[in-house]
């Protein structure tokens, strides 16, 4: 049905919701919530108000709307969220990053608890710390623990599995007291446990004194491998340690600083962790924004997206302005910790400055990021103009390029790799063996390959098939000169496509000297990005090719002579060579021997123990030599 736009608009309630603006091609390019539908939505479309430049580009791709009635503001909100992440609009305000931040959860419930990383922190009985910044940081206070405390890392049942299996290398190496050999209680246990969990709340200063004693004592004991193992520990504790400054040391409360820098469609925010007064780390996070967003705007957002996916809450949100529906936003987050949470503005003292070095930071990371984006453009689109430059092309996207690689002609295969904007799609990469070239003829291979990758790629696009045939190149890069270049011209011609082609030709040292195009060898600058580029397909599909001979080349020599045995497959082949050692032993073995074997019966035993020793003299004559044996296998 043909939406009408002013009929729509007039039955709009005046209830809360969510609204979704779709395109013509039904795309939903904005997701918004609103008090009133009727006010929010209306004001898109009055020609009285001055949009900003992002809302009159999307008004003007809107075709039509709908929208999703709720019963309060707080339950538009939780589904604004839900459907932004599911949909991501273009028109919103999005967060680049989906991270998960790890946790260190201590299984409290189990009577032997184990410390494992987790990265989400559910409604269970298990006790956790963090979030931790990287998953670097958790790995260095686990070992960190195992050293220290012995806490087991394995998945049995204890005390069920008590003295069932032998104990693990961690309890061999003393990083696990072994719980499950039964020489320590449970009560025992518990005690280190109890000392883990003082430590992951901070108590890392007392820790490091008590070491520090026991270093003491073993050196004026002339203990110096002891001493020098709690020097190790020290040194680990002071790493750690040091990664969390205090921050307000009246306070042990739990906050998040966010700050964020806005450079036109480019923005990141820089989130610092306060846990218990401590700064624990720091993340930063690109957010896709709209020419005209201001930072109230983009910071609304951010918190939106980013507390709807993390699993910790902290009590206090520091911002650097009033965000848009604060108060909203202040329950929503109370209602998913289960606790009051705050947004607050710091005005003066550790919060302001920790807050400035936040945005700080976040400008630095934009910066940073910028120029390597700017760096990463001049050396793939950038590159692409100037090739196109060369070669006069108005359009260059997706380039193919094409290698022949064989050993005298055996195993003769054929590589497609495939570039786009100036990147390897390597989802795109084909392998093609060579069906009707014998012998090592470069040029006929070639055009097998072309043949193939071409028909294969009209049948589909004749079917509505999408795959990486389908989508026909705008350049074919070939590796060679004015031979290559004709042969897929020659294919293209045939099929009835009109495609530029264009030769990589090397000069004495096999090195790409220039480009052969209509005809002509085009010298090209050595020092510019877009020979760069080329010399990469060029050594892509040389790579790809050889790799894919290479492989088909050692299945072929990978061979033992047990596979020439009636009966004896790669299980029977593995389980003799594991009892028996070699191939030697193997022969020398009686049946009844070889019989014993793993996965052998009396029938398998004799037929290797006649193919070694056969009763007739033509098939003793075919047995390989001793000597020969160990090479065959």
């Amino acid at each position: 049905m043909e939406f009408n736009l002013e009929e729509e608009l007039k039955k709009l309630p005046a209830k809360p919701g969510v609204y979704l603006m779709h395109a013509a091609d039904d795309e939903i390019i904005y997701v918004g919530k609103a008090v009133k539908l009727c006010n929010r939505v209306r004001q898109y479309f009055q020609n009285s108000r001055k949009p900003t430049e992002k809302i009159t580009r999307m008004v003007s791709n809107i075709a039509w709307f709908e929208y999703i009635v709720t019963d309060s503001e707080m339950e538009a909100l939780v589904l604004e969220c839900n459907l932004i992440k599911l949909h991501r609009p273009r028109y919103n305000t999005m967060l680049m990053d989906d991270k998960a931040y790890p946790y260190l959860r201590v299984t409290v419930e189990e009577e032997f608890p184990r410390v494992l990383l987790s990265r989400k922190r559910t409604r269970d009985h298990s006790r956790y710390f963090g979030p931790y910044p990287s998953g670097t940081s958790v790995r260095e206070v686990l070992d960190l623990i195992h050293r220290l405390y012995g806490i087991r890392t394995c998945m049995r049942s204890l005390p069920r599995d008590i003295g069932k299996e032998r104990p693990c290398l961690n309890y061999h190496i003393h990083q696990c007291l072994g719980p499950c050999t039964g020489l320590v209680s449970a009560e025992e246990y518990g005690v280190h446990v109890q000392n883990v969990m003082d430590l992951l709340s901070g108590g890392f200063g007392r820790l490091r004194r008590e070491l520090e004693e026991k270093m003491k004592d073993a050196a004026s004991r002339l203990e110096f491998e002891e001493a020098a193992h709690y020097r190790d520990l020290i040194d680990s504790v002071r790493h750690i340690a040091e990664t969390q400054k205090i921050t307000d040391s009246n306070s042990l409360d739990d906050r998040d600083m966010i700050a964020c820098a806005v450079d036109g469609a480019d923005a990141v925010v820089q989130v610092f962790f306060v846990r218990e007064g401590k700064l624990i780390g720091r993340e930063h996070f690109h957010v896709s924004v709209a020419e005209g967003d201001d930072e109230t705007e983009i910071m609304t957002n951010f918190v939106k997206q980013y507390y709807a996916g993390t699993p910790f809450l902290p009590g206090e949100i520091f911002v650097r302005n009033e965000l848009e529906e604060q108060e909203v936003l202040e329950r929503w987050l109370s209602g998913k910790r289960g606790k009051k949470v705050v947004i607050r503005v710091p005005k003066r003292g550790n919060k302001e400055k920790l807050m400035e070095l936040a945005a700080s930071n976040a400008a630095m990371v934009l910066k940073q990021d910028k120029d390597r984006i700017r760096r990463e453009e001049e050396r793939t689109t950038g590159a692409l103009k100037e090739i196109a430059g060369w070669l006069g092309l108005e359009k260059l996207w997706r380039m193919e390029a094409y290698d022949i690689s064989n050993t005298s002609g055996l195993e003769s295969v054929g590589s497609m790799v495939v570039f786009e904007g100036g990147k390897p799609k390597t989802g795109d990469y084909r392998k093609f063996k060579i069906r009707t070239v014998q012998g090592p003829n470069d040029y006929a291979s070639m055009y097998e390959v072309l043949t193939r990758r071409f028909e294969r790629g009209l049948k589909e696009q004749k079917d509505d098939i999408a795959d990486s045939f389908t989508r026909m190149p705008d350049l074919l890069m070939m590796d060679g000169g004015r031979g290559q270049v004709n042969m897929a011209l020659q294919v293209l011609g045939e099929l009835g496509l009109s495609i530029p082609v264009c030769g990589m030709v090397k000069d004495d040292r096999h090195r790409t000297r220039g480009l052969y195009f209509n005809n002509v060898e085009l010298p090209i600058d050595t020092h510019s990005e877009g020979f760069h580029l080329i010399t990469r397909v060029q050594d892509e599909a040389h790579r790809f090719a050889i790799t894919f001979h290479k492989n088909l080349r050692q299945k072929k020599q990978v061979h033992s002579v047990l596979d020439d045995i009636p009966g004896i497959g790669e299980k029977r082949r593995k389980a003799l060579m594991h009892t028996f050692g070699d191939i030697y032993a193997i022969r020398a073995a009686s049946a009844e021997e070889l019989a014993e074997a793993e996965g052998m019966n009396r029938k398998s035993a004799e037929a290797v123990y006649g193919f070694f020793h056969p009763a007739d003299q033509e098939e003793a004559q075919a047995v390989p030599a001793l000597e020969d044996l160990s090479a065959e296998i």
